[in-house]
């Protein structure tokens, strides 16, 4: 015939099967056009720009539009229809996604470097997630999109990464937050951070809904330190509880003595357990300043018994006591099972052999 037969577009729609595409262009060849009266059906959360001759026109939000003159202001003035038109027309259609495109993850490829007053210099790894939509369809276009057919979200992955560890950086930084007290603070920094990225985000037709910290990663020997500190805490309540446990022991062996010495007796063993536990604390508390173990001081008179007089250690084997002469009562064992026999005994209450 001698001519190309126009494709001549009734119906302008695009159903979203992808839930992760930003922006997209509706097909059309180089035959197609825009049939007068042309329905143009935006969904919700979409918007629609028609563009011709590289310029955004008409931005149109969800619903059905008839274009028509009247109801392409922008594009009327530009191709100069002053008196309406009733022929095809050309011109691009770009549908804006603008739903909320959540669970957007966030990372620092490098550990950021930040000063603790408690461990010094310290390097930070931080993620977590965040979420955001399309603010301003038009800004958005002129901003980042430009003339590609299809935007998804993994094409800004790279550009929001740069965004986020920078404001992150900044927000760790002047927040001044013990490092070890970080976990506490997640909610905190992740809602500073988020009104930060705010500015920047606007600035491309965006905005920022949500951002979460979700971990914030310390350096090996931060960790070991802290660990190290929360198991010499542990072991301080363990000689508290120790000490305490001592002294109720004594006390209750003291109760059953019928012996006039029993609470004397109990006394002594409450001292011992008492100075053994704050021997066992000090003791802690040097390696924890020092960093280092520190050998363990024995007593001036050795392993022994113990003076039921002054309560003084004496060397194993002594009849007296070298403080204040009071004579040690010597143990006896049985001959037969080694058995310890109580003081006055004449057979042994494990075997039955008579004690010599």
């Amino acid at each position: 015939m001698g001519f190309i037969r126009r494709q001549l577009l009734k119906i302008i729609k695009w159903d979203d099967p992808s839930h992760n595409t930003i922006v997209y262009r509706y097909p059309m060849e180089d035959r197609d056009e825009i049939m007068n009266g042309c329905q143009l059906i935006v969904a919700e959360s979409q918007v629609a720009l028609l563009v011709s001759m590289g310029q955004i026109a008409d931005v149109y939000g969800p619903g059905e539009h008839k274009l028509i003159t009247g109801n392409m202001p922008i594009l009327t003035k530009l191709a100069s229809w002053k008196y309406g038109f009733d022929s095809p027309f050309k011109a691009d259609v770009y549908y804006v996604n603008t739903k909320q495109f959540t669970n957007m993850k966030w990372g620092t490829q490098t550990k950021v470097t930040m000063r603790d007053a408690e461990f010094g210099i310290v390097r930070l790894g931080g993620r977590g997630t965040y979420s955001f939509k399309v603010k301003d369809a038009s800004q958005f276009m002129r901003e980042i999109f430009g003339t590609n057919r299809t935007y998804e979200t993994n094409s800004l992955v790279d550009y929001f990464r740069s965004l986020v560890v920078a404001n992150f950086t900044k927000v760790i930084g002047e927040a001044r937050i013990p490092a070890i007290d970080l976990p506490a603070k997640y909610i905190e920094l992740g809602d500073n951070v988020q009104a930060e990225l705010k500015d920047d985000f606007e600035k491309l037709g965006l905005e920022i809904c949500a951002f979460y910290v979700e971990s914030i990663s310390l350096p090996e020997e931060v960790e070991a330190a802290i660990d190290k500190r929360a198991a010499t805490g542990l072991m301080s309540d363990q000689v508290d509880t120790y000490t305490r446990l001592q002294a109720a022991e004594a006390l209750r062996d003291a109760a059953k003595n019928p012996n006039g010495g029993g609470f004397a007796g109990a006394g002594v063993g409450l001292a011992a357990g008492m100075a053994m536990g704050n021997n066992l604390a000090q003791s802690m508390a040097n390696n924890n300043n020092n960093q280092q173990q520190q050998a363990p001081q024995t007593n001036t008179f050795g392993h022994g018994a113990v003076c039921p007089n002054c309560g003084k250690s004496v060397p194993a084997g002594s009849k007296f006591c070298p403080e204040c002469g009071t004579a040690i009562p010597q143990k006896k064992f049985c001959t037969n099972c080694g058995k310890e026999l109580a003081p006055g005994a004449k057979f042994c209450p494990e075997c039955g052999t008579k004690a010599q």
